[in-house]
């Protein structure tokens, strides 16, 4: 009996320990994910991104031209209009009152000029016939003169007063929008005040600021894409038409304005946009060195290194702890002067957690 419970414990641990072992076995080997890019020549059309905001090609400011109270508003917010249309007045109680005495002034000085000018013809008449002096004939001709001075001068008068009272009405300058109203009615504005804004022409402006080191590579009349982060599957064609010579001191980048012809219906001022421009190389030299990006180099004691991936097929490869030799830093990368071929693959993150002759698969 005794040998008996000692076999078929034996027996037991034997089919505990093949069932464990068959569980090994079974076990799946845990491949590291690792994201790499391939390795390529300086790209020859270097793109550059800036943010840039929408405005409508022809932004009018409108304002008054002299103070008062708004007492007729017909603007409102996304108004279409027509050149010639009335926006809006101002009362004009104190410009009219200066335009009734300028009219008043006027007709005196008028009847006082025909007054003066009926006595220089008779003193004329009579100094001819002898009967008046010279004295009384000059003196006639400096009343005349005088009279008709001032009468000149009531009539500009009377024309800057209309004037003034034109100055209390705004009319549409163009067709278009009103893309703001910034008054209401019975307020109190004053000259030069800004108190909308018409938005008129059927093309579309991005204004975009460059940063120096990019700023002598564009010219007038450069093509760049314009994409709306707001306007879904649709890009645009912009063509550069301004570009500022001085820097923005807000900024410390160079204005530049693109146009966009024709644009869509969906595109509205003060949209951000995003703006490509594509540069071309430097020289056939330049294009055909070779760049790897910044993130994807390590640096030890041997200098610096990438880690290559050896692909044993699609998916799975093998990495390898390359040694390079560096040139200069460019917007795309470090360029590579020794120690790499174009087409390889190498790692773009977690190099120090990544070891020599380790397996990973490619994402």
């Amino acid at each position: 009996m005794k040998y008996l419970n000692h076999f078929l414990l034996s027996l037991l641990f034997l089919f505990i320990f093949g069932a464990c072992k068959s569980k090994e076995e079974k076990k799946e080997e845990i491949i590291k994910p690792v994201r790499y890019e391939i390795v390529s020549k300086l790209n020859a059309q270097k793109v550059r991104n800036y943010s840039g905001v929408a405005s409508a090609s022809n932004e009018i400011e409108l304002s008054f031209r002299s103070s008062g109270i708004v007492s007729v508003l017909k603007a409102k917010v996304g108004q279409k209009v027509r050149k010639g249309d009335l926006l809006m007045s101002l009362d004009n109680v104190q410009a009219k009152l200066a335009y009734e005495q300028s009219v008043s002034a006027l007709k005196s000085a008028q009847s006082a000029m025909n007054t003066a000018k009926s006595s220089l013809e008779r003193s004329k008449a009579l100094y001819e016939k002898g009967s008046h002096s010279l004295s009384d004939y000059e003196t006639a001709k400096n009343s005349f003169q005088s009279a008709l001075d001032k009468f000149e001068s009531a009539k500009r008068k009377k024309d800057i007063d209309q004037s003034q009272i034109n100055y209390g009405y705004i009319y549409a300058p163009k067709n278009g929008v009103l893309a703001s109203v910034d008054i209401s009615i019975n307020e109190t504005v004053g000259s030069g005040q800004v108190v909308a804004v018409l938005n008129a022409g059927d093309d579309v402006h991005v204004s975009v600021g460059v940063p120096e080191n990019a700023i002598n590579k564009i010219n007038i009349g450069m093509t760049t894409k314009v994409i709306f982060s707001s306007i879904e599957d649709q890009d645009f064609e912009g063509n550069i038409i301004e570009i500022s010579p001085i820097v923005d001191p807000n900024t410390s980048t160079f204005p530049v304005k693109i146009d966009i012809p024709k644009p869509a219906n969906v595109i509205k001022p003060g949209m951000v946009a995003n703006v490509i421009f594509t540069f071309g190389s430097n020289s056939n030299q330049e294009s055909n060195q070779l760049v790897v990006p910044v993130k994807a180099v390590g640096e030890d004691s041997d200098g610096n290194f990438v880690m290559l991936i050896e692909a044993t097929n699609d998916n799975i490869g093998v990495i390898k702890k390359q040694t390079i030799s560096l040139g200069e830093l460019t917007n795309e990368g470090f360029v590579v002067k020794s120690g790499l071929t174009e087409g390889q693959k190498i790692a773009t993150a977690g190099l120090q957690t990544l070891l020599d002759k380790q397996k990973v698969k490619l994402q």
